[in-house]
């Protein structure tokens, strides 16, 4: 069986959710070319155990997943400090601009522009 299929985000596309360890675990043997498997799935978690064709058929959803949390990785990133928002949305609350016309709206427009959803 080609256990490539098992990935992190195909599993949460077939639970639609994320999961913890304790309800599942993913290895592999460490060797090159050593694809992942699932060691562990608890048999409280609401789902059988998926299948590799279970899994293969999610791939598009697990890539949505993967490309979600870049995303939103990017974005937290890009955002900076809280305490710096903070600074903005004082500044901007004392100039009477807490509205599109703010710093602190542009600074986070334009992140979300330069890091879209899709």
């Amino acid at each position: 069986m080609a256990e490539g299929n098992f990935t992190k985000a195909r599993i949460e596309a077939y639970l639609g959710r994320a999961y913890t360890y304790e309800e599942i675990r993913l290895a592999n043997d460490g060797l090159p070319d050593s694809k992942n498997y699932i060691s562990y799935w608890n048999a409280s978690v609401e789902k059988a155990k998926p299948t590799e064709d279970q899994l293969i058929a999610l791939k598009s959803e697990g890539d949505a997943i993967i490309q979600g949390k870049r995303v939103k990785f990017k974005r937290r990133k890009n955002y900076g400090d809280i305490g710096d928002q903070l600074d903005m949305l004082y500044k901007d609350m004392l100039a009477g601009k807490l509205d599109a016309t703010g710093e602190w709206a542009k600074t986070i427009k334009k992140v979300k522009d330069d890091n879209p959803k899709e």
